[in-house]
């Protein structure tokens, strides 16, 4: 079996390949060729943690694997992510295990992936002001991937803390990308082009009236108490997510941001406009005028994992990385 450590992970994972892996898997899933339960966790009430467990199957690219991720919001104030994980992968010939990879970076880059796709097909063309709100590991990888589909002349953070947010666009300034900290969510979101939540959030950090016509919005935090997006915004937008049956499920699989406007009577479950994989395949349009507000809501799902792990197990192989064990 290879064993890929996390430093391996990142050191294969080439983003813009992810994006179009993460594309693929979508597209599978829609199309009901592959196969994908809803997360289920244990969880750890005295910590507010939860463990998922997320197995998935793409044949489009041959894969068959397994995460195990866990979600600690505590981590957040100390030197641990949030979100640490670990990949399963297995012959989806004989069901052998071939593969156990770090999951933590597949984790953070997969959701930037998804969120990127989301803005190729549905930011309009002329997008060029992104906003971040957020600071943390996801924050990080969103300025990785959707910066890859739309060519950039302005790059807004913002977060809770204005010292993170200046420290993280001054990493992003030596990295080469026109980024500012921007004091407040409203400040960063009114002007903006998309709009990219990555947040803990307790209380909506994207609202309606900050959005101007056209905005394209991904929302990909999660707090089974919280919520990012307030009703006006889920109401008034053209809404894509990875899969009805994951948004739509209860704690820990699906989405406030839908759930509870759709428990309130704001909208009801046909507000859904298309899965991102319909998108992807054509079967469903997207954007239909330069004025419209259109929104990505991820609940993360075990096909891009899969995705990810194919990719970067494929990479390990051809170079030669990582360690080979005996089980």
């Amino acid at each position: 079996m290879l064993v890929l450590s996390r430093d391996e992970v990142e050191s294969l994972l080439d983003p813009g390949a992810l994006i179009d892996a993460v594309a693929t898997a979508m597209a599978d899933l829609s199309a009901g060729r592959a196969s994908m339960p809803n997360r289920v966790a244990a969880l750890v009430p005295e910590r507010k943690g939860l463990l998922g467990a997320m197995p998935g199957y793409v044949p489009s690219l041959n894969a068959l694997a397994a995460k195990l991720v866990t979600l600690f919001p505590a981590n957040a104030d100390g030197p641990l992510p949030t979100h640490q994980a670990l990949l399963g992968v297995f012959d989806p010939d004989t069901g052998e295990p071939v593969a156990i990879m770090d999951g933590t970076a597949i984790t953070a880059l997969r959701t930037g992936a998804g969120s990127a796709l989301s803005a190729r097909l549905l930011a309009r063309a002329d997008a060029r002001v992104l906003t971040i709100v957020g600071t943390g590991v996801q924050a990080r990888a969103h300025a990785r991937t959707v910066p890859l589909v739309r060519e950039l002349t302005e790059l807004r953070i913002a977060g809770r803390d204005a010292a993170k947010a200046e420290l993280l666009a001054g990493e992003l300034r030596e990295g080469g990308l026109p980024a500012r900290a921007v004091r407040s969510p409203a400040d960063a979101i009114r002007g903006a082009d998309v709009v990219c939540a990555a947040t803990h959030a307790l209380e909506p950090v994207i609202r309606r009236e900050w959005l101007s016509p056209g905005t394209h919005v991904t929302s990909v935090g999660y707090n089974p108490q919280g919520r990012e997006l307030d009703d006006a915004t889920v109401a008034d937008a053209l809404v894509i997510v990875e899969s009805r049956d994951a948004a739509l499920a209860p704690v820990p699989a699906g989405a406030n941001d839908l759930t509870q406007p759709i428990r309130d009577g704001v909208i009801t479950a046909a507000h859904i406009h298309a899965e991102i994989g319909e998108l992807v395949s054509g079967d469903r349009p997207g954007r239909s005028s330069d004025e419209q507000i259109t929104l990505y809501k991820s609940v993360g799902v075990a096909v891009q994992d899969t995705a990810a792990a194919a990719l970067v197990l494929g990479l390990a192989r051809r170079r030669r990385v990582g360690a080979q064990v005996v089980i």
